[in-house]
Formats: C-alpha cells, sequence, structure tokens
C-alpha cells in the first residue's frame, strides 16, 4: 500500500499558490491590462514589498480599515517600523518623488506597475490577505484628459479581454475648496443618528468613510445623508464635468455613484470604481482617482495626481463568470520523443535549436518508453511530435507527428527547423 507525500507546510490562511496551468490566464491578465499602459508612454516601476509604516498611516489615512485594521505592521532586530504594502500608489509616489522625477521637467511622469499586496482580511472568495494588482499613476498634472485616459487605458484593457458585463462607476470628491464645507454637514446629519462607537469615531476623522460602510443597517439610516454633489465649489464641477463630456466622447459608459467614496483618505476630485455584477458581495474588480493631496501629505512639494489599480485575481473571477476563455500562448509548440540514448542526445540538440529559432519546444526525458512519452506530448498541448529511434538517425530523419491529424512523414534532420517553422505559420 502506497501513500501520497504531502510536505508539512502549506500555504499561510488567506493566500493561494499560482500553478500552471492556471497561472497562465493571470499573466495573460496582466499582460493585457499592461499592453494599453506601455502604448500610452507609461513606464514600468517595481517597488519593494514593505515600506516604513508611516508612509500608508499618513498617506492612506489612520481612520481607514487598510491602515487600522489590515496592515501588516512590524519592527525589524534595528528597531524600524515597516508594513508590508497593502496598496500601491503611496509607494509609487514616494520612489518617483525619492528620484526626483518629478525635477525632469516632463509632468506628468507616468508609471505603471504590478505586484503583490497584503491585507489582513477575513478570506473569502475574491478577498484575499494576499493579492495581484497591476497599476498605473501619473504624477504632476492636474488635467481631466489624464482623469478620462486612465479611465479609457483600463475600460480598453478589460474589453481586450473579452469582458464586457462591467460597470463603471462615477463621482467627484471635491477638493480643499468644497470639501470642509461638506465634511461639517455631513457629520452634522451622521452625529444625529443610532451608530456603534466605533463609526461614531469614524464621523469625526474621516466621515465620508461612513458613507462607504456597506452594512444594511448603516445604510438604511443613510437616506436623505447630504450628497456632495450639492456642495462642489465651480471649479470642482466644471472639472468633473470635462471628465465625464471626455469619457462621452470616447463611447466609454459609465454610471453617476453619489455615494461612491473609495477607502483611502488620499482622494480628491475624480473618483471611479469597475464592478462586476458577477462576483457577489466582492463586486469591485478595480478602480481608482485623483489625489491631489498625497504627496505633501508624505513630505513631498505639491503634485497633482491620478492613478488607479485593477485586481488580478479579481479580473479572473470576473472572466470566469462571464464564461470567457483568456488567449493564453501555447506552452509548447513541439515535443521530442526519443527512443534510446542516441535519439535523446539528437533530439536534445534539435530541441535546442528550435527553441533558438522562437519555437516553443519540450522533451520526453527520463528515458520514457514510446507510449509514455506519446502521453506526455499530448499533455504538453503542442501541435507536433518528433519521433526519432536509431532505424530513424541510420537515414539521418526524424518522424514529424501532427498531433492534431495524426498524420506522420519522416524530415531531414537538418531541415527540422525550417519545416516546423513553416507548418506552424
Amino acid at each position: 500500500m502506497t501513500t501520497s507525500a504531502v510536505s508539512t507546510f502549506q500555504a499561510p490562511k488567506g493566500t493561494y499558490d499560482l500553478l500552471p496551468p492556471d497561472s497562465a490566464v493571470f499573466l495573460a491578465v496582466r499582460e493585457a491590462i499592461a499592453a494599453p499602459l506601455r502604448n500610452a508612454g507609461y513606464g514600468y516601476v517595481e517597488t519593494p514589498g514593505f515600506e516604513n509604516v508611516e508612509l500608508f498611516s499618513r498617506g492612506v489615512g489612520e481612520s481607514t480599515d487598510i491602515v487600522s485594521k489590515e496592515m501588516y505592521a512590524f519592527e525589524t532586530k534595528g528597531g524600524d517600523k515597516l508594513a508590508l504594502r497593502p496598496e500601491g500608489t503611496a509607494s509609487v509616489l514616494r520612489a518617483a518623488l525619492e528620484a526626483n522625477l518629478h525635477k525632469l521637467g516632463n509632468l506628468p511622469v507616468k508609471l505603471w506597475y504590478s505586484g503583490s499586496y497584503y491585507r489582513y482580511e477575513r478570506p473569502q472568495k475574491g478577498r484575499y490577505r494576499h493579492f495581484s494588482q497591476v497599476g498605473a499613476e501619473a504624477i504632476g498634472a492636474e488635467d481631466p484628459v489624464l482623469d478620462a485616459e486612465l479611465i479609457v487605458l483600463a475600460d480598453q484593457a478589460y474589453r481586450s479581454l473579452g469582458l464586457r458585463n462591467f460597470r463603471i462607476l462615477l463621482n467627484s470628491l471635491g477638493d480643499k475648496e468644497c470639501r470642509p464645507v461638506y465634511r461639517e454637514a455631513l457629520q452634522g446629519f451622521l452625529r444625529g443618528l443610532d451608530l456603534d462607537e466605533e463609526t461614531r469615531r469614524r464621523i469625526e476623522i474621516n466621515p465620508l468613510r461612513v458613507l462607504d460602510d456597506k452594512r444594511d443597517a448603516v445604510q438604511k439610516q443613510l437616506v436623505g445623508a447630504p450628497m456632495l454633489r450639492d456642495y462642489l465649489c465651480d471649479a470642482c464641477k466644471a472639472y468633473h464635468e470635462e471628465v465625464r463630456e471626455l469619457l462621452g466622447a470616447q463611447g466609454v459608459a459609465f454610471e453617476d455613484d453619489p455615494k461612491l467614496v473609495r477607502g483611502l483618505d488620499y482622494y480628491t476630485r475624480t473618483t471611479f470604481e469597475f464592478v462586476h455584477d458577477g462576483l457577489g458581495s466582492q463586486s469591485a474588480v478595480g478602480g481608482g482617482g485623483r489625489y491631489d493631496g498625497l504627496s505633501e501629505m508624505i513630505g513631498g512639494p505639491s503634485l497633482p495626481s491620478v492613478g488607479w489599480a485593477l485586481g488580478v485575481d479579481r479580473t479572473v473571477l470576473a472572466l470566469e463568470a462571464e464564461g470567457v476563455t483568456a488567449a493564453v500562448p501555447a506552452t509548447t509548440a513541439v515535443f521530442g520523443v526519443p527512443l534510446g540514448d542516441e535519439a535523446r542526445r539528437v533530439l536534445f540538440g534539435t530541441v535546442t535549436e528550435l527553441r533558438k529559432a522562437g519555437v516553443a519546444a519540450d522533451l520526453a526525458y527520463g528515458g520514457k518508453g514510446l507510449k509514455a512519452a506519446m502521453k506526455a506530448a499530448n499533455r504538453s498541448g503542442a501541435r507536433f511530435a518528433l519521433v526519432a529511434g536509431e532505424r530513424d538517425l541510420a537515414e539521418g530523419v526524424v518522424q514529424l507527428k501532427d498531433l492534431d491529424s495524426g498524420e506522420q512523414a519522416p524530415v531531414r534532420l537538418e531541415e527540422i527547423v525550417t519545416t516546423v517553422k513553416e507548418r506552424l505559420a
């Protein structure tokens, strides 16, 4: 009786491993989101997985769930207080400021990034403690065209994947001129409601976050709450109207959502969210907005900026919900099946030549017999098998077998690369 060996260790709770073939879909999603960004002049940036804890408490906001409940914060042996990054914007802005990219004279600085982020949350489908995002930031310019550009690029990315059933929610959060007036009116309304102690504390620190409370008991009481759109100053109204007109002119459909505030304190003016109704309660697949004051919050100069982050995990779930298969490039086109030691040496050389010529090729390893090697070839998803035995080699040929049709024909060794490339084309 044999027992299957299982490792002593498992992935930590709320995390996941990405393995083939599923990992190919994640790569395809990342590439589809990145492609429009590269075409629009965004350069790639990569930041550390952890940062000074102050970067997030100042930038993202002390009162946010992300900082107060979900951040993985720790102290190093040297006494540094660090946190695993819970989101990307603050890190990317910190990196741009540290490298003085804003002083190079070409604003906005346009950057895109991809990576893992960490939040201590109650794990459920579509909400993990480790998750993957692709994000984009345009730093150092206040222009409605930039806000519209980023929304259009995200829309383009999702449509290129074949997603159709997503919606774009849009709102304006005002600026430092009109937001304080609204904040006071909202606080006056909220103080009269029957709310728990923690929510009451939030009213005093950041009352807009109460509007984002998902609990039914809170939402029912918010009926009749003052709306930010009624308090926007003329400049914010005009700015928001231009963003709406630019999106409309590009044929990008959106819905005005006056309650949309997003979960981070740094947002100003334009804020937006991509939602997919096929995902249940975790319907947001991505979102972002303008954050004109964040640079000053973290000790930098005034740099009005806008950006977004799209969840790779959530996007994959959205594709599944719509029954859309992401276009994944074939991992293997040709599979070598050597019969004997000499054939193994020869086909290893042939497979190496095919790879150098840009053809994805693999080989049966470990001295497998014909039946087991052909099974491996079929499992690999290859289009062709190269089968070689002693008699073939003596004649200077290998058998090229089309795994779709089953047709097989001898091809001279020196003509393999050319023949395979022609057949694949």
